[in-house]
């Protein structure tokens, strides 16, 4: 009787001690009445080295703390704590030895490894700042000398914020900057294509006035002269019309009626050139349709008169066609 009852106390002591392992808490929950809840796992040491390198970047041994960060992700596992904070030392490291792309991807890899992480933040801003830098005019170092130009990586790390932050603040801000690096670079068609896409997905941005304005100017700048394509110049002036009629203010700031009409002119003096070459490669009936054409849409403008004395200079036959067709 004595072991048996020793076994009974036994079993009870182990089914107690299971228990305690494996003790589940009540809570009260609206609509659910109460809840077993299993309590949280107590949360994982950090290594005391995380401190110690941020310790050093602190110091200002930025060489040091990122060769330690580095040997340190390595060999820890991908889900130990403090691994994000030594990679967000690594990337400032990187940054502070004026080695900015491998600051940037040190940042992108602690935003895909820890999406949740309170540096995702920083680090998505200092990917920001980077590519600003380089759009800027930073050179990477080649040998020791900051030679090389990084102006399409800048582009670059700008398109990638904008992956990241879809719709924020921040990609606003990324996607103007590109569009103003393209405009000051002149390169005007893909300012034009930037500054349309700003305005598009973002509409109520206080920027979006200027950045139509841009784009206008950034189509205008493409038209090469007189004997080239004139797309660009209609794209511009409907684009300027509609700015001024939305945004009268701005249109008054910028004169805008003064550049309307100045394509308009530019428009009118294409058609007299055009209207000339017919002329002279004898096909009269268009020549005269030319001349017609800035009578009765630029009637104001210079070269109306010029307009005027050349079609009467065509023989009667062509300028009667012309008003038939017409």
């Amino acid at each position: 009787m004595k072991r048996f009852g020793c076994m009974l106390a036994l079993i009870g002591g182990c089914a107690l001690s299971a228990g305690a392992q494996t003790t589940q808490t009540w809570e009260l929950r609206q609509g659910q009445g109460w809840v077993a809840v299993t309590p949280a796992a107590a949360p994982r040491e950090v290594d005391p080295a995380v401190n110690r390198i941020a310790a050093l970047l602190e110091s200002g041994q930025s060489r040091a703390a990122r060769k330690q960060g580095i040997t340190w992700v390595k060999n820890a596992a991908k889900d130990a704590p403090g691994r994000d904070r030594v990679l967000w030392v690594i990337a400032q490291a990187f940054y502070q030895d004026d080695k900015r792309l491998d600051s940037f991807f040190y940042c992108d890899q602690l935003m895909d490894e820890h999406p949740d992480s309170p540096y995702f933040a920083p680090a998505l801003q200092y990917q920001y700042r980077i590519a600003d830098e380089f759009l800027s005019g930073h050179r990477r170092v080649f040998i020791y000398f900051p030679i090389l130009a990084a102006e399409d990586e800048g582009v670059d790390m700008m398109y990638r914020v904008q992956q990241r932050s879809p719709g924020s603040p921040l990609a606003e801000k990324a996607l103007l900057r590109t569009a103003d690096f393209y405009y000051a670079d002149s390169q005007f068609d893909l300012a034009a294509d930037a500054y349309g896409i700003f305005a598009k997905s973002y509409p109520r941005s206080p920027f979006t006035p200027r950045a139509q304005l841009r784009r206008a100017y950034s189509n205008l700048a493409q038209f090469r002269g007189m004997k080239f394509d004139s797309t660009p110049l209609l794209d511009a002036r409907a684009q300027l019309v509609e700015l001024a009629a939305t945004y009268p203010d701005l249109a008054t700031q910028e004169n805008l009626s003064t550049l309307v009409k100045r394509i308009d002119n530019t428009f009118a003096n294409k058609l007299i050139v055009t209207g000339d070459f017919y002329q002279r490669t004898g096909q009269n009936r268009a020549a005269a349709y030319n001349y017609q054409y800035v009578l009765m849409h630029y009637p104001q403008a210079p070269e109306a008169a010029q307009a005027q004395k050349r079609l009467a200079d065509l023989p009667a036959e062509a300028r009667q066609a012309d008003r038939e067709d017409q």
